[in-house]
């Protein structure tokens, strides 16, 4: 049975790298002599399957072998970018400032890489995985979103929502309890996105089993895997799957719950009833096209899809590791706590004036996300034929930009495996390459909600910190990441909380 399946799966693999590679044989002829010149990585490319069968099966291998040949080419080879074949597609990997800005920077090479469309059955093509003029619209629609009176209003249910988390912190901590705080904080972000984006709560943190929190949690997981297995890549098998049936049933609970929030709020704005606060989806249901119409029902459910998706994940990860770090550095912890205390005091409630007081805590979560973003891969499409460091990059070409090494990168950062925050002080940041660090992407399609989570992750943290010493008992170098999507630890970091004397 075991080796039918092993079989079953090459077999798919196969004819999906056969599939592609029909597609695109003309191209490839076309191209196949700019590509011989790129630099390539020192292994053989096999027919059809190109440089698969060196990627490990296991996440987290497969993400240390990623940074471990990216920090190969980077430091023994002197290279800004190599190709290797994923398959019959060809994929060059850029750590280098020059090269990234070169991709990001451009208003030509918009489009997303084929593997965003793994994320189509739950988000369709909303502004993160669309393109074109599409793309260009609905950026000029939701940008007013993040506009600073709204933020204002969400950072009332940011307040909310973690006062809600301390005193969950607060009851475990004096049960003697221990708490997984990461799973705290991906709960209360949950929380926030869901009611900021929605208006709606589901309560994650008090009901963390609800049917929608795990159905987020479950189609997260199933993305990630279809990234990285080129034998689920086949939609018609796919479907066949156990992944594929749960998939269905996931993508049936988030549709349902998103939309039925979408016609309750859109009929209260036909009975002209007035919201207690503005919410994302608001600004969806009021905003026009340039031609003056009105978003459909289906393109505000994409869209507040994608917010759900992108707004809580990638923020939860980056106050995971900030306060690991913080764990592991208890000077700079102090010095935190030093601030928090004489700019905060026993205000309960911190408003926007008194989180942009937070100067230093700002530079340690900078520092955290240097050295682990959040989002450790981006990945585009080569839109037209370009030259980069004097070599042709024909157009189709996947291009993938590993910021795990971009932000490593020791012709940029000095002693870059070391935490120290003191690297993003006003004077230490002047005259440093703008696409050297990039934790939000960077160019046109750079993270709308930027400030929203900057905000975010800044109020948790004060409020947590305000209260609770964080210590972490794991060593660097022990730690393994799983790099897909969200960059995460494999295994729950041990992290303990203490009442501050």
């Amino acid at each position: 049975m075991e080796f039918s399946l092993t079989a079953s799966f090459i077999l798919m693999g196969v004819t999906t790298a056969v599939l592609v590679w029909w597609r695109n044989i003309a191209t490839f002829i076309k191209n196949r002599f700019a590509y011989s010149k790129l630099p390539q990585i020192p292994h053989l490319a096999f027919p059809f399957f190109g440089h698969t069968y060196l990627l490990p099966s296991n996440t987290a291998d497969f993400f240390k072998f990623l940074t471990d040949q990216a920090s190969m080419m980077i430091n023994q080879r002197k290279r800004q970018f190599w190709l290797q074949w994923m398959g019959p597609v060809p994929l060059i990997t850029v750590a280098h400032p020059d090269v990234v800005e070169v991709l990001l920077r451009s208003s030509k090479h918009l489009e997303k890489s084929f593997v965003y469309r793994f994320l189509h059955p739950w988000l369709g093509t909303g502004l993160l995985t669309s393109g074109g003029k599409k793309w260009h619209q609905r950026r000029r629609l939701i940008t007013p979103t993040f506009h600073f009176n709204i933020l204002q209003d969400f950072l009332a249910v940011m307040n909310e929502q973690c006062d809600i988390m301390l005193k969950i912190v607060d009851d475990k901590v004096s049960s003697g309890v221990r708490v997984d705080i990461g799973n705290v904080v991906t709960l209360c972000a949950l929380d926030i996105i869901c009611e900021t984006a929605m208006g709606q709560t589901v309560n994650a943190q008090s009901n963390k089993d609800s049917d929608y929190v795990k159905a987020i949690i479950k189609m997260s997981e199933i993305v990630q895997n279809r990234q990285k297995h080129p034998y689920l890549w086949w939609d018609y098998a796919f479907d066949k799957m156990q992944m594929g049936k749960e998939q269905k049933e996931s993508l049936n609970i988030l549709h349902g719950f998103t939309r039925s929030v979408i016609e309750k709020r859109m009929k209260s704005k036909e009975e002209k009833k007035i919201s207690r606060r503005m919410a994302f989806l608001d600004v969806l249901i009021h905003a026009k096209t340039e031609e003056g119409d009105a978003l459909s029902l289906s393109d505000i459910q994409e869209e507040v899809d994608t917010f759900m998706f992108e707004g809580h994940d990638t923020t939860a990860a980056a106050m995971t590791w900030c306060l690991y770090v913080l764990g592991r550095h208890p000077d700079v912890q102090r010095r935190v706590h030093d601030e928090i205390d004489e700019m905060l005091g026993d205000n309960p409630t911190p408003m926007m004036d008194d989180i942009k007081k937070l100067e230093y805590l700002e530079q340690v979560t900078k520092e955290a996300l240097r050295i682990y973003p959040s989002v450790p891969l981006i990945a585009r499409k080569i839109s037209e034929d370009c030259y980069i460091d004097g070599y042709l990059i024909p157009q189709g070409t996947q291009a993938s930009v590993i910021v795990y090494n971009l932000h490593r990168n020791p012709e940029f950062w000095d002693d870059p495996e070391r935490f120290n925050p003191d690297r993003f002080s006003k004077e230490n940041s002047a005259g440093r390459h703008p696409y050297a660090y990039i934790p939000f992407s960077a160019g046109p399609r750079n993270c709308i909600g930027q400030k929203f989570a900057q905000l975010e992750e800044k109020l948790i943290l004060a409020k947590l910190l305000r209260r609770y010493k964080v210590t972490s008992h794991d060593k660097e170098e022990a730690i393994k990441m799983d790099g897909d999507l969200i960059l995460r630890p494999s295994e729950t970091l041990n992290m303990t909380l203490s009442k501050r004397l």
